[in-house]
């Protein structure tokens, strides 16, 4: 798999971000969207419990939550969206060709069918999560964080474990006696 490289606005603040962005943070990128029924919230909902499971090294992690629907994920809705969940969940929103892109990328399948006639709003998506280093090197696949009984221990401790790969050796004992 390629390293995180992608161009998006981030909901927060309308601000153009790119994978450099995010270089030292352990970081998931996740694609869904905001009217999901079911696995993107519980997906995020699980990811929150894991993030609450690092304690203080949750700071060094982010979560890129990637609308596949940007037609309606308008900005104040992911940025409302994300924050739901946790401090560390960040709402992107980009062009149809950004997202496209971006998909491509990581061979993430997603189709958006708007109505027509009998036919609902209907959009598809994968559940993978991509797991980067603080380099922005693929490290781990999280197939699912929406199944019966997901593996939120499992999940936390590998990400614990990239968050310490990227600290020197005592970090955040000196950060914690500074404070």
């Amino acid at each position: 798999m390629p390293p995180l490289a992608f161009t998006m606005t981030r909901a927060e603040d309308g601000k153009t971000v790119t994978a450099d962005d995010f270089k030292g943070t352990v970081t998931l990128l996740y694609f869904g969207y905001t009217f999901c029924p079911d696995v993107c919230p519980t997906t995020l909902s699980n990811l929150a419990v894991a993030l609450k499971r690092l304690g203080d090294k949750a700071a060094d992690v982010r979560v890129l939550f990637v609308t596949v629907d940007p037609n309606r994920d308008t900005l104040p809705v992911l940025k409302q969206y994300a924050a739901a969940f946790a401090p560390q969940v960040v709402g992107l929103r980009g062009t149809g060709d950004q997202l496209a892109a971006l998909a491509k990328r990581y061979r993430v399948a997603y189709s958006v069918t708007p109505a027509s006639g009998d036919t609902p709003y209907t959009v598809t998506h994968s559940s993978a999560i991509y797991v980067f280093d603080g380099s922005g090197q693929i490290r781990l696949l999280v197939s699912s964080m929406a199944s019966a009984n997901p593996d939120i221990d499992g999940t936390a401790a590998d990400l614990g474990r990239l968050v310490d790969e990227a600290s020197p050796p005592g970090f955040f004992q000196r950060l914690v006696n500074m404070i």
